[in-house]
């Protein structure tokens, strides 16, 4: 009897694996927006009643590429955070690991970084992968400030009481100073990626790479990281 169930399990993960891989497909030929159940069924070869029962919606596929999606870009940034380097290295690495994955996966950094879903609101399920990388950023910067310390940057006092507020959501331990930098830090570095990556930079930068790295190196004095 275990022996059937381990052979379908096996080939559930399989017919998951090929209906998320068609899926993949269609976007990126044709959008988020269009991605439907039906023509994924229909692309491989299934009766979509037989497609429901893994994914009973478009929107529950659509959560399960963008968990994906953020748990490789997570997965991406924790490889590349050298710990025991120094943190403007490690900061600087995984800005690096960052950029070279969104290159490497466009359509699945557009699904997760670019114009929303229409109808779609993502449930709570994608919260914890959607702040690895974030948190991977913010754990450089903790230890840093408790070892040689950080240079606080400026905050003004209306800005105060929401950076409290953010420290105790998802910074504790930091000063609201830093918080505050590490928000303004992390929509930069995705500014910088995405108008790489959706044609802003088009005419205007030829060394993208050698900005994105300036950029990087920008942000971590910013967030008030010794320069070495």
């Amino acid at each position: 009897m275990s022996t059937v169930r381990g052979a379908r399990e096996r080939a559930r993960i399989e017919v998951t694996a090929a209906i998320k891989d068609e899926a993949r497909r269609m976007l990126a030929a044709e959008g988020a927006a269009k991605l439907s159940l039906r023509a994924v069924a229909r692309e491989l070869g299934m009766v979509s009643s037989a497609l429901y029962r893994y994914f009973p919606s478009r929107d529950e596929l659509l959560t399960a590429l963008i968990v994906d999606a953020y748990d490789s870009v997570g997965a991406a940034a924790e490889r590349a955070d050298a710990a025991g380097a120094p943190p403007r290295r490690r900061w600087l690495a995984i800005c690096e690991a960052f950029r070279s994955w969104a290159l490497a996966h466009p359509h699945e950094y557009a699904l997760i970084y670019g114009s929303p879903v229409p109808g779609y609101s993502a449930p709570l399920d994608t919260v914890g992968p959607a702040s690895r990388v974030g948190n991977t950023l913010i754990g450089v910067v903790r230890a840093a400030y408790e070892g040689r310390g950080l240079a606080l940057p400026p905050l003004p006092d209306s800005l105060r009481p929401e950076a409290a507020r953010m420290t105790e959501d998802f910074a504790e331990g930091l000063p609201p100073e830093v918080t505050a930098a590490l928000v303004v830090a992390w929509a930069q570095l995705v500014g910088m990626v995405s108008f790489e990556l959706f044609g802003q930079f088009n005419r205007v930068v030829e060394d993208r790479a050698g900005l994105f790295t300036h950029a990087a190196g920008q942000l971590a004095q910013g967030v008030g990281l010794p320069a070495v």
